[in-house]
């Protein structure tokens, strides 16, 4: 994952005795002050972590499917009371429980709020040919090709339905027949491109039925057709793959892909893309679909209010995972507390310096229950461990339902007495109950292979995160900011040993330290012993990590311990009000939106950062480490009297 995904914190120094002895007054005054403003959004900054926005929301398809049912269950829980949310949080894990410890930079840290808006956060995807995605195009190749506007409007939404519920097999009609209400050839034509543009899979033909014609739609080679869309409608001389740059917000990548392949009643699959991107955030990237023309994904800006297609092209060739060269970051840290000069070094030694290159706390959920027990208990080959920790009963937050699920388990440990009381079945909970129903108890490696295979992967890669974390924070408190005989580097994909002759060749920043596998070497100095030392207590074989089960053996991997961010920039900006957007995004500029002009007096400061990291790296670790703060949200809920989520 290139980018992180965090709600509103706001990152403050921990209160000092004084505060603490306080706080009960402090928090009795703003309970006084809030009651007094009714409904006024009268609180300080310090303690409003998130502003309400004006939500946005796609238009879906006007239909009851069960898994719309299961995201309005999922999302129906995502607001309650901040107090009782940071009572749960108590039992989520700190920076420290995952080996996330030190800090490469020597100034005094200082608060700000993370994300109070999600458009404070701007990704844009970085190329492999190292371009800065933006949306700023609408335009749509000319294409003599293209059927008209027309055909877009031309069909009812009687007619839509109809041909969707053929299209998609949902009820024993073989075809659909449409009345051409205006009987001329152009119209016959134009009812032809809609159909077949709009609903790949099917085809039509023109039929008299007494008196009258009509376009009869029917399926052209079963449910296949609906995967592979028809490659004989395709001109030759245009790409198979249409590239388009999508702008999103305060939606994730796939969840966006999922809307998109709805509304073009396709397939997800035909979609690829370089780079999965936050939810909580204002993100710029660029994504590949087969055989869908500009003009169809063009006519999407019409309908959907959470997204922007633009930058459209034709190419032979689909988008690859990690193809990127990495993403680039505008961040607004609001309400800061810190003086120009601690500002000024904080971000000098961002720039020259860099970050502790962590696996940031989203790597290792946010229940009580971490993932990589999970992957520890995998691949320790105990799976009435793997099984005990996904369903046990645990403390903290936690959907409703979920915690009856759980508590249904404890008491009969009947999959399908647990099921029942689970509406979301498409959960891991869900997935792994049906496992074991349709497998049995005594089968667990088969009831858990239910489970997608990057959700099972999810957890032996946190395990090793977790490992590496800790090592990392071992090796700087042994060995500190520079390179010594026995660190590891890389030439070309080969990791090799700094010799003593050579140490004064290498910095901090050419280190690497693995991630533990079969394919791994390790250092030559205490950081090699401490590995195994590790494993040795989670009763792992450092020199045996092949599993017997293939998914699950792990061949290891390098990584860098110190990142330096390129192009850093940052400004301190006045504001009086956090609604206000204190930097112009993509759709903006396009819609000719001016930027507010900040008060040169306000009440408030904010820190306005711009920098680009690698794939793989975590920003809110780049972030920790100028405001010298625990990321976790355990740790922010007990600094903050409120949170809103």
């Amino acid at each position: 994952m290139e980018t992180v995904e965090m709600n509103s914190v706001s990152l403050k120094r921990p209160r000092s005795e004084d505060d603490v002895a306080n706080a009960d007054e402090i928090k009795r005054q703003k309970i006084l002050e809030k009651s007094k403003a009714g409904n006024d959004s009268g609180q300080s900054i310090e303690n409003v972590t998130e502003q309400p926005e004006d939500t946005k929301s796609e238009i879906i398809p006007n239909e009851e499917s069960e898994e719309q049912e299961e995201e309005e269950l999922e999302d129906s829980d995502e607001d309650g009371d901040p107090e009782s949310f940071a009572d749960m949080m108590k039992h989520g894990l700190t920076e420290s429980d995952v080996g996330i410890t030190k800090f490469v930079s020597s100034h005094k840290g200082f608060s700000g709020i993370l994300k109070e808006r999600y458009s404070d956060f701007v990704v844009h995807e970085i190329g492999k040919d190292g371009r800065v995605s933006h949306l700023d195009d609408f335009s749509v190749p000319v294409d003599d090709e293209d059927p008209s506007e027309e055909t877009f409007t031309v069909l009812s939404d009687e007619d839509k339905q109809r041909l969707e519920e053929l299209q998609l097999f949902k009820n024993k009609e073989t075809s659909v027949a449409i009345e051409v209400m205006e009987d001329t050839k152009e119209k016959r034509t134009i009812i032809h491109q809609a159909v077949k543009s709009l609903f790949p899979g099917l085809e039509t033909k023109t039929e008299d039925r007494d008196g009258k014609k009509y376009i009869i739609a029917y399926h052209a080679a079963g449910k296949k057709a609906l995967a592979n869309p028809r490659k004989h409608s395709w001109p030759k001389s245009r790409g198979s793959y249409c590239h388009f740059v999508l702008y999103k917000e305060n939606k994730d990548t796939m969840d966006a892909i999922n809307v998109l392949s709805k509304f073009l009643r396709v397939k997800p699959n035909i979609f690829s893309y370089m780079g999965t991107k936050d939810k909580r955030a204002i993100t710029v990237q660029e994504i590949a679909v087969l055989r869908i023309t500009a003009q169809r994904l063009a006519h999407l800006n019409k309908c959907l209010m959470n997204f922007k297609l633009g930058n459209f092209s034709y190419k032979n060739h689909p988008l690859k995972l990690g193809e990127l060269q990495g993403n680039h970051f505008t961040v607004v840290l609001r309400n800061i507390t810190g003086t120009d000069d601690q500002i000024e070094q904080a971000m000098h030694s961002l720039r020259e310096i860099g970050f502790i290159n962590y696996y940031g706390m989203q790597r290792f959920g946010t229940t009580a229950v971490p993932t990589y027990q999970i992957g520890r208990a995998i691949l320790q080959n105990n799976w009435n461990e793997v099984m005990d920790l996904i369903l046990k009963p645990r403390p903290g937050a936690e959907k409703g339902y979920l915690v009856k699920c759980r508590e249904e388990w404890a008491k009969t440990k009947d999959p399908a007495a647990a099921l029942k009381k689970l509406p979301v079945k498409r959960c891991v909970e869900g997935q792994l109950l049906r496992g074991l129903l349709k497998y049995g108890m005594k089968n667990i490696i088969s009831a858990f292979g239910i489970i997608p295979r990057n959700n099972r992967l999810m957890y032996i890669h946190s395990y090793q995160s977790y490992v590496w974390n800790n090592m990392v924070s071992k090796r700087i408190e042994e060995y500190g900011l520079r390179a010594v005989p026995g660190d590891l580097v890389l030439k070309g994909a080969t990791a090799v040993h700094i010799e003593e002759e050579d140490v004064d060749n290498y910095t901090i920043h050419d280190v690497v330290m693995p991630l533990p596998g079969f394919d791994v070497i390790y250092p030559k100095h205490k950081i090699g012993e401490a590995y195994k030392e590790m494993l040795v207590a989670d009763n792992l074989d450092i020199n045996n990590m092949r599993h017997k089960i293939r998914d699950y053996s792990l061949s290891g991997a390098y990584r860098k311990i110190i990142i330096r961010p390129q192009n850093v920039n940052w400004e301190v900006v006045a504001y009086d009000d956090p609604k206000i957007p204190l930097f112009t995004t993509d759709l903006d500029k396009l819609e000719g939106k001016p930027l507010p002009v900040p008060p040169t007096d306000g009440k408030f400061r904010a820190l306005k950062m711009e920098f680009s990291l690698p794939p793989s790296t975590y920003a809110t670790m780049a972030i920790r480490e100028v405001l010298k703060m625990d990321t976790s949200i355990k740790n922010q809920t007990q600094l903050n009297t409120t949170w809103l989520r």
